[in-house]
């Protein structure tokens, strides 16, 4: 029986076999589109034997890609990358037959025209959402056109998922065997003895550093040797570009240049097909922003307030390392240790005070108290990992309302930075039922095995963990049963941040640390010295941060909004105006930063990356709410669950931001929480 076409439940892990996927996914679009030729013979379309079907279908592909999907992401390998690339274009091309149907656009107008007075908010969301998307992926264009629309989205998914690739591989490719013990003063225990670890397993001696998230921030934050802080910055910025190199020597195997001109050509001409000018005014026609000017004056904006903050912040750390100029590489080392003077806080000694299993159970509890629902861990589900948990999402009752595996630690193989997906959409239709189901991912420091210690986080991952729980509530919590508007699906791109940032708050709140933290050796949670310290520190360099982030947003916007085919892409050119505008420290020429940037070349970000700015307004504003009201205060916890959580993408963003806080988002909020309102 092939697994992967037989799971009714949760993905069968352990039974998928690479050598079935291509297979199992023909088999089942071929099935999908007999039954999308029985769709259409209906004499009359209606919402039940038309858009039910059709949700019905897309979810059962998307159940079953998904952990396919998902282990290319957390447990990549040469097999399973060969296939997961060779079923691409598969789906896109049947995603793209699907909304360039006319047969089916037309069915779709009549069901909106004939039933939309019978139907509820979140059926006619479906039905807007669809027509909308039947337009933009040039449902009347001449078959001509439609053909190259449709070559292009097959031939950018795979590029784009090389590009995730070259990352991967290239950081991966990269490490340093250290010798001389003098050459890791400042560094963590913790990082020398996994790195110490690292080596013994590869049969050296000394220290073996590899490129993933925990070692380059350590070195970049605490190590002493300037030179080393230089040769990881330099490594980390080079990443899939040309000036990447491996044991001092150069490589282009990973070079993602040519893919960025590519991709960018390829977006660009799909806008063009179907109606925009550029792939900026594209993207934005599914957001809550409406035009490229609409987001380039609220980037602006910010801008006016961070930018003098940031530079302000920038002099005082240069005074206070008593150089002449800080390169790139020394400002992280130079900000912790002024941190550490300026507060007397320093992340890493607060790494004893948040264990992992502390730190679940906690947020866990404020979860509980939030939203009246209990989190227990499941142990009879296969996992794709010993280091994955599952856990169940119950109601009072006990009855499960969803369920989540968590996985938290970096390793090889294993794609870089934090994230949520979906395991399973939320569906109830025509007799079928689907709870939902999330995976959760960090790239944490691992637990010390050989000691049996539990691993532990630093503050700041502390908050990137309660930041994907948000996202996982949003999936998690949904009342809605079609699936293209439950849980996150068909939220606005530059909405769908707003329950993370939200969720971010209460790691910060004095009434939820102690919850999160107690002492490996001690037990005792976080002492109150500590935690004003840290409370205090929040909105340190809060300047640099923030210009950093409308550096990103500013040149993914102006790089789609301004490409033109005879000049390409213009990296390098726009990235210096961008950095001209809104910038204070200036990067090196041999940083090649956008050659990793996997948010908008790979991933769902492109022309969007602004997003993150956009919904840390809405956060900021959301969670001002219940500062007003006690950060456990059940009536304003019920009306967020009720109006953002539960309601999915099945109503207008903005309106639903309206119905939770009474108005119109405000930027003072978060000018306030940045320390940034002066």
């Amino acid at each position: 029986m092939n697994a992967l076409l037989s799971f009714t439940g949760l993905p069968p892990f352990t039974h998928i076999q690479a050598g079935n996927v291509e297979p199992s996914i023909r088999q089942l679009l071929d099935e999908q589109r007999a039954l999308l030729e029985k769709v259409l013979t209906e004499s009359t379309p209606t919402w039940s034997n038309t858009v039910a079907v059709m949700e019905q279908m897309q979810h059962r592909l998307s159940r079953i890609w998904s952990p396919i999907g998902h282990l290319n992401s957390v447990m990549n390998s040469d097999e399973l990358r060969t296939v997961y690339n060779a079923c691409l274009p598969l789906l896109s091309a049947w995603n793209t037959d699907l909304s360039q149907n006319e047969k089916l656009f037309r069915a779709y107008e009549y069901i909106q025209q004939h039933e939309a007075a019978t139907l509820d908010e979140a059926q006619q969301q479906v039905l807007n959402h669809a027509l909308r998307d039947f337009k933009l992926a040039g449902v009347a264009l001449p078959a001509e056109q439609k053909s190259r629309y449709k070559e292009l989205m097959e031939r950018l998914s795979t590029l784009q998922s090389r590009f995730e690739e070259n990352v991967l591989d290239a950081t991966n490719a990269w490490s340093k065997h250290i010798t001389d013990e003098s050459s890791l003063k400042g560094l963590p225990q913790a990082i020398i003895d996994r790195t110490a670890s690292a080596a013994n397993g590869k049969q050296l001696g000394g220290w073996l550093f590899t490129l993933d998230a925990p070692n380059y921030m350590a070195v970049m934050m605490y190590a002493d040797n300037e030179s080393l802080r230089r040769e990881f910055y330099e490594a980390w910025v080079t990443r899939a570009s040309d000036q990447f190199k491996v044991d001092g020597k150069s490589t282009v195997d990973w070079d993602n240049s040519k893919l960025i001109e590519d991709i960018m050509q390829m977006r660009h001409e799909v806008a063009q097909l179907v109606g925009f000018a550029n792939y900026a005014e594209y993207s934005l026609a599914t957001k809550m922003a409406r035009s490229v000017e609409e987001v380039s004056t609220f980037l602006g904006e910010l801008a006016a307030y961070s930018k003098p903050a940031a530079q302000h912040e920038l002099d005082e750390l240069q005074l206070f390392s008593g150089r002449n100029e800080l390169n790139a590489w020394d400002i992280a080392y130079y900000a912790e240790k002024l941190k550490q003077q300026k507060f007397n806080f320093s992340e890493e000694a607060l790494r004893p005070y948040f264990p992992v299993p502390q730190v679940l159970q906690g947020l866990f509890k404020v979860i509980s108290r939030l939203y009246g629902v209990n989190i227990v861990e499941r142990t009879d589900i296969e996992k794709y990992h010993d280091d994955v948990q599952y856990f169940d999402i119950r109601y009072s009752d006990n009855t499960v309302r969803g369920g989540f595996y968590i996985d938290l630690y970096a390793r090889t193989k294993k794609r870089g930075g934090a994230w949520m997906d979906s395991c399973i959409g939320r569906m109830q239709l025509n007799g079928e039922k689907y709870l939902p189901v999330a995976y959760l991912v960090c790239n944490c420091m691992p637990p010390d095995v050989a000691n049996n210690k539990p691993s532990l986080l630093t503050h700041s991952e502390v908050v990137t963990l309660f930041h994907e729980f948000g996202h996982g509530l949003h999936h998690l919590l949904t009342r809605i049963n079609y699936p293209s508007v439950a849980g996150i699906n068909g939220v606005p791109w530059d909405a769908v941040e707003l329950p993370s940032q939200f969720m971010e708050n209460f790691a910060w709140q004095p009434e939820v640390l102690p919850l999160i933290s107690k002492h490996i050796d001690s037990g005792e949670s976080l002492p109150v010295i500590e935690l004003q310290r840290l409370l205090g520190s929040r909105t340190f360099n809060a300047g640099l941060q923030t210009v950093r982030q409308l550096e990103f947003a500013l040149f993914d916007l102006r790089v789609h909004a301004e490409f033109q085919i005879q000049h390409g892409a213009q990296v390098q050119k726009i990235l210096t105006q961008v950095r001209d505008q809104v910038a204070v420290i200036k990067p090196p020429a041999f940083n090649r930063f956008a050659n990793s940037f996997s948010h908008i070349f790979a991933g769902g970000y492109a022309a969007g990356y602004y997003s993150y700015k956009w919904a840390e307004v809405l956060a900021a504003d959301a969670f001002g709410a219940f500062e007003e009201s006690g950060v456990f205060n059940s009536e304003t916890a019920r009306c967020f669950v009720s109006n953002i959580l539960e309601r999915g993408g099945s109503c207008d963003a903005m309106q639903a931001f309206i119905n939770f806080r009474g108005r119109k988002p405000k930027i003072q909020p978060l000018l306030k929480q940045l320390g940034l309102a002066a």
